[in-house]
């Protein structure tokens, strides 16, 4: 059942219930009415009768037709006797009629005198037809009052709901129109507030996703450039120092410097590979815990960038699962990275400590800051998203001539213990 035919549904029952009441009020008035009026006629019934019978002249023809209520008839014409089957109506209004009276003139003709309820009761019949008419025009009425009102709010709905389908099909240029209808405006304006917030998110993502492909690029390019001009190098340099030992056996002092320069190239070959296992994977965290691994990047990233970085860790860190540790502390490198990046900051602070059931992470530096961006960079992004991860909270603060800080808060859960 549609929305119309139920409030069409409801009205009517409304108007029927008050046009109930109101008819049995009124006939239960007009039942009180009438018999006052019935007990007044049959007084002057009594009166004529007994005026009749002590002078039957008083009984002229032109009594009748003045009298209200009362009915005087010849008994020798029937026609003109009163019926004495009542209606419905009638019966409702006045049960049991008053026993009529009969008068015997002087030219023998026999009189009979009764009340006469039918101007009454015709009254009262007037009076529940009007009330019946009069609630038949409001209900209808209303009926086209509520027609007209709910189709003026299924326009709007109809709308919103060609806009959802088109939002569903990924069409975020669609907007509603505004209506003169406040609740209309209202919710017009939280369509297209969603909507426009969805258009700026998916260009949002679009542009972070091609951030992220550029970024793996430079990776992949980085890491290429790494195996061929570091790696490559020296593996060319041992192999042919391999060769050299060869043609150098019957010369010891030559064997021995060609050796030297053999294990140099390993110590530069090893020392490579770790780097860039590092900046692949910090194996670090298996084997350490996240203090121990915290320090080695803050004193290896010091010593490669000339920035001075101090690293205050709380007494009472608790033992982080492997995620939860990889989280933290590429979201550290992350910070660091931006430092070195952006900052021109000569030193970093970073206080990491356990207090009131949370994991609470600073990290100052006392660079030249900037304002904060209305649309964070793929370095905050990818913050955000490990304190997310985490279940933490993270916040930026940041001045032109202050630096940057960065606050973030980490719940100890079950699940990051």
């Amino acid at each position: 059942m549609t929305a119309l035919w139920r409030i069409n549904l409801w009205v009517t029952l409304f108007f029927t219930l008050v046009t109930a009441l109101g008819m049995l009020l009124l006939l239960r008035q007009a039942s009180t009415d009438v018999q006052r009026e019935m007990r007044a006629a049959q007084a002057m019934v009594d009166y004529l009768h007994v005026a009749a019978s002590r002078d039957p002249a008083s009984l002229h023809s032109g009594l009748a037709g003045n009298l209200r209520h009362i009915r005087i008839t010849p008994l020798t014409n029937p026609e003109l006797t009163p019926p004495t089957r009542q209606d419905w109506l009638a019966t409702q209004l006045l049960p049991e009629l008053p026993a009529p009276v009969t008068v015997l003139m002087d030219d023998g003709q026999t009189l009979q005198i009764a009340v006469d309820p039918r101007d009454e009761i015709e009254e009262v019949r007037d009076s529940l037809l009007q009330l019946l008419l009069l609630s038949v025009l409001a209900w209808l009425a209303s009926l086209l009052s509520s027609r007209w009102a709910v189709a003026r709010g299924r326009r709007v709905l109809d709308e919103l709901l060609g806009g959802l389908q088109q939002v569903a099909q990924g069409q975020l240029e669609v907007r509603l129109p505004a209506h003169s209808i406040a609740e209309a405006q209202v919710l017009a304006g939280h369509f297209n507030t969603m909507v426009s917030t969805l258009q700026y998110a998916q260009t949002d993502n679009a542009k972070l996703t091609q951030a992220l492909l550029a970024l793996q690029e430079r990776e992949r390019a980085h890491l290429g450039q790494t195996l061929h001009d570091d790696l490559g190098q020296y593996l060319t340099g041992i192999r042919a120092q391999a060769c050299l030992l060869r043609s150098l056996a019957e010369h010891p002092d030559a064997v021995k410097k060609a050796a030297q320069s053999l294990e140099a190239n390993c110590e530069y070959l090893q020392q490579g590979f770790r780097a860039l296992i590092r900046d692949l994977y910090p194996v670090v965290l298996e084997r350490l815990e996240l203090d121990v691994a915290l320090q080695l990047l803050t004193d290896d990233w010091q010593t490669a960038q000339g920035i001075r970085c101090r690293l205050l860790l709380g007494a009472d860190l608790p033992t982080l699962p492997l995620p939860s540790k990889a989280h933290l502390y590429r979201l550290v490198q992350e910070a660091l990275t931006n430092v070195a990046r952006h900052a021109q900051a000569s030193e970093v602070r970073i206080r990491l400590q356990q207090r009131g059931g949370r994991l609470h992470l600073l990290v100052r530096d006392n660079g030249r800051g900037a304002q904060l961006p209305q649309r964070a960079g793929i370095g905050l992004r990818s913050i955000s998203e490990r304190a997310r991860s985490l279940g933490g909270v993270v916040h930026w603060r940041s001045r032109p001539g202050r630096g940057w800080l960065l606050r973030l808060r980490v719940p100890l859960t079950l699940e990051n213990q």
